[in-house]
């Protein structure tokens, strides 16, 4: 029989990487997302990846905005630097903080919500500028911590329980960021783990900005109305104390990696249809004509085409065009605090 409390030496040992961590050390805080939610699949592979490429965490800093999306930072590398910005002012507040030291890896996480609608205007701008940092987009179409309202990548006439039909057309934010000049592009499915985990392999080596945008459902408003335990059932007959939410659990939606070229289409939670394709092997990512031509095509066929859609290597950083050989949080007081006789020499040319 065998022995339920082992030995320490009776324990297999615990598996390091390169730089001496196990995958748990790149771990976070436990998740507090619905069971099923895309966002934890994308988490737990940021983890893996970190171990994979032995990643250093305190050489990491993690940066969010506001949204389901935007708490999802906390479940991966708990020992990296780490901010959670305003809504839609993320990729701000990543710009600074990688101008002061860019020898830092970044990881931004945010949502359709917080990047396609308020945070559009400062999404634009750091993909014009190209800051060093990988950029995720958690994209499932709903504001789900808001009560699943329509985001801006929502289909047009998708329909909702609650939201009702979506009247507008979606934005595409892999479109947006080729025609601002994102020199890497790329989406996923939060159910295709490898892909996932190769996307962000390729785009922590990336020199400028690397754009994922993973289609990642969401689980909590896709309730029938006849179950007792659902949101339709309880708005109708609940006497309620105070707010409370029930979220049922649902399986994490998973698929079999895919073919180059191959279409699939996926059952989500409420029954509703997701449309893949795989990229073709004669897809060309370094033309942009051809990346813009794909992504149109794929909005005229409802399909999400999944894979790296467009690259460009050779566009310099924004550290690297202005030259930043020493990251200004490493710069002396002298340097960074000129004295009184040059702030003198400065206020004389207003005079």
């Amino acid at each position: 029989m065998e022995n339920p409390n082992p030995a320490p030496s009776d324990r297999a040992p615990i598996k390091l990487n390169m730089v001496g961590l196990s995958k748990k050390d790149y771990d976070g805080a436990p998740s507090t997302l619905c069971k099923g939610c895309g966002h934890n699949s994308i988490a737990s592979q940021i983890v893996q990846v970190g171990f994979e490429l032995n990643l250093r965490p305190h050489e990491i800093i993690k940066l969010s905005g506001i949204g389901c999306s935007s708490k999802s930072p906390a479940y991966f590398l708990g020992m990296s630097h780490g901010f959670n910005a305003l809504h839609g002012r993320m990729p701000s507040v990543a710009t600074g903080a990688l101008l002061a030291n860019h020898t830092l890896k970044a990881i931004g996480v945010s949502g359709d919500g917080d990047t396609g609608s308020i945070g559009m205007g400062q999404f634009k701008h750091l993909m014009r500028r190209n800051v060093r940092m990988v950029y995720i987009v958690e994209n499932n179409g709903v504001y789900g911590l808001t009560k699943g309202q329509f985001s801006a990548t929502a289909e047009e006439g998708l329909q909702l329980k609650y939201a009702g039909q979506n009247e507008f057309p979606p934005i595409d934010l892999c479109m947006e960021a080729i025609i601002a000049g994102c020199g890497f592009v790329a989406r996923s499915f939060a159910g295709d783990a490898k892909q996932v985990r190769e996307l962000l392999k390729a785009a922590l080596s990336h020199r400028g900005t690397a754009l994922l945008d993973i289609i990642s459902p969401c689980v909590a408003f896709n309730n029938e109305d006849d179950s007792p335990k659902s949101y339709g059932y309880g708005t109708k007959h609940e006497q309620p104390l105070h707010e409370l939410g029930f979220i049922p659990y649902a399986e994490e939606i998973s698929i079999e990696p895919m073919q180059p070229g191959e279409f699939r289409t996926v059952r989500l939670h409420d029954g509703s249809l997701i449309s893949l394709r795989n990229l073709d092997k004669d897809h060309d990512p370094t033309d942009k004509m051809a990346a813009l031509q794909r992504l149109h095509r794929a909005q005229e066929t409802g399909e999400f085409i999944t894979g790296l859609i467009y690259y460009n290597p050779d566009r310099p950083s924004l550290a690297e065009v202005e030259e930043l050989d020493t990251p200004l949080a490493q710069l002396s007081p002298e340097r960074l605090r000129p004295g009184r006789e040059k702030l003198e020499q400065f206020l004389q040319a207003y005079r």
